[in-house]
């Protein structure tokens, strides 16, 4: 009986041990996974509010912190932009929405246009726009999807462009200089929503934007100036996704719009990558545009209608010289650093040609809508580029830059567009965490799943203790 209860006892001890050791390496599995991981998480419950919703700190890469980003958005960017890009300037945006794919065979998509689409009578053209232009036959016009809103409005009044020098843009596709085939397109009456554009072909379109930033050097990192190009490109796609989600329609039966949380944290909230590159490409846009500063005050804003005028150079002034901007973010983005070395020049023709084709993929997207969008933006991006990588030192309007008209349109309404994804986040991302985290269900994190499983092995050894 002794020797019974001295061979429990010594078993009992060795399951207390077990069970200790068992219980370390919980805390060291923890601490490895994530020191940030809270046990919320662990336990299945709401996963990390803070991490996905909160942003302090210095943005990755920039000058300016994440809390001053949102003030100065709040209170001083996203309200110019918004009076801004509604004026008859940067109303009007020249594109060409008829297209080849250049880089695999046309699915017919993109020549196809929207039933509910026509072209506007030659009379509601100003006189400069009106050029020769290939024009299909009204039984040759097709329905798009089936999706009435991916159509594009081409509705437009009699306001009139001076005309700007064409000029051409080392990083955007040759083929958006203007011509024959190119028409103005009211931004105000197109707004960037979901389009119903989703699937295989919309994926298609992403996957050969990100695998044209794929190349990396021997040592398996992204060098700065490639890194630089893909957090951009992230940025826009984060942007992008914002807008389909912040105007989605909920109910096609009764065509209600409105907010679609569950997709906003579905492809923007849940990745804090994507959020953070979407402030580096506001914060790099926002550079692009302060330092050509001196430039796009003195270009012409010429639209036939001197009131109007008038307007769009005051608030592009209050936006170039806002004195609260300078002072809490003078310099957004610091583009010195880059392209240093012998390898500069050679990097910078690369990055070119990769960003070149990124704008002529904007061919090959199969809805008119987004295609509208997509060019408008990646040539937004090609043009901010442009200014901060083709010109050396500040830019004063003598100096080599030039911009086309298109591209100062571009420039404006692509800052507008990511004023408006970063308010959005901002203000999204709470009532986005709330209604996720009220929903059970959904694959775990892989650190979550990880703890779960030590936390698994600690209850078997408890099991086997009590048996």
């Amino acid at each position: 009986m002794v020797g019974a209860k001295k061979m429990a006892e010594k078993k009992s001890e060795s399951s207390n041990k077990l069970l200790c050791a068992a219980m370390v390496a919980v805390m060291v599995a923890l601490l490895a996974i994530n020191t940030k991981t809270s046990w919320n998480s662990f336990l299945g419950l709401n996963p990390c509010k803070q991490e996905l919703c909160k942003f302090t700190g210095m943005v990755e890469d920039c000058c300016c912190d994440y809390e001053t980003v949102n003030i100065l958005n709040e209170e001083v960017l996203h309200p110019l932009l918004q009076e801004l890009v509604t004026t008859p300037f940067y109303r009007y945006f020249k594109v060409k929405l008829w297209c080849d794919c250049p880089f695999w065979i046309d699915d017919g998509m993109c020549r196809l246009r929207d039933c509910s689409v026509c072209e506007c009578p030659e009379s509601e053209f100003p006189e400069t726009f009106r050029k020769p232009s290939n024009v299909l036959r009204k039984e040759d016009l097709m329905c798009q999807e089936g999706k009435p809103q991916a159509a594009v409005d081409r509705t437009l009044d009699e306001k009139v462009f001076r005309g700007w020098a064409e000029v051409d843009n080392p990083w955007t596709n040759d083929d958006e200089t203007d011509n024959s085939e190119m028409t103005y397109v009211n931004l105000q009456l197109n707004p960037e929503r979901y389009t119903g554009y989703t699937g295989p072909s919309a994926r298609r379109i992403w996957d050969a934007i990100y695998s044209e930033n794929c190349p990396r050097y021997a040592s398996g990192e992204m060098c700065q100036e490639k890194k630089v190009l893909y957090k951009l490109i992230s940025g826009l796609h984060a942007s992008i996704s914002v807008h389909i989600a912040a105007d989605y329609l909920l109910d096609e039966a009764t065509n209600k719009w409105g907010q679609n949380f569950d997709l906003i944290h579905d492809r923007v909230l849940r990745y804090p990558e994507r959020v953070r590159n979407l402030y580096f490409t506001f914060l790099f846009v926002l550079r692009a545009v302060t330092k050509a500063s001196d430039y796009l005050e003195q270009a012409e804003y010429d639209t036939g209608n001197h009131e109007d005028d008038l307007k769009t150079q005051s608030l592009l002034k209050q936006l170039l010289y806002n004195q609260k901007l300078r002072a809490a973010c003078p310099l957004p983005f610091d583009e010195a650093k880059l392209w240093q070395g012998q390898s500069g020049p050679e990097l910078k023709q690369q990055i070119q040609k990769q960003f070149r084709n990124i704008s002529a993929l904007m061919d090959c997207v199969g809805c008119e809508k987004c295609r509208l969008w997509g060019k408008l933006q990646v040539l937004g991006l090609g043009t901010a580029l442009k200014i901060l990588f083709s010109v050396e030192g500040d830019n004063h309007f003598n100096q080599p830059l030039q911009l086309q008209r298109n591209e100062v349109i571009a420039l404006i309404n692509l800052l507008n567009r990511l004023s408006e994804s970063v308010k959005l986040v901002h203000e999204m991302a709470p009532s986005a965490d709330k209604i996720v985290g009220q929903v059970a269900g959904g694959p775990p994190s892989q650190e979550v799943s990880t703890m779960r499983r030590i936390w698994q092995s600690v209850n078997f050894f408890r099991s086997k203790k009590t048996s």
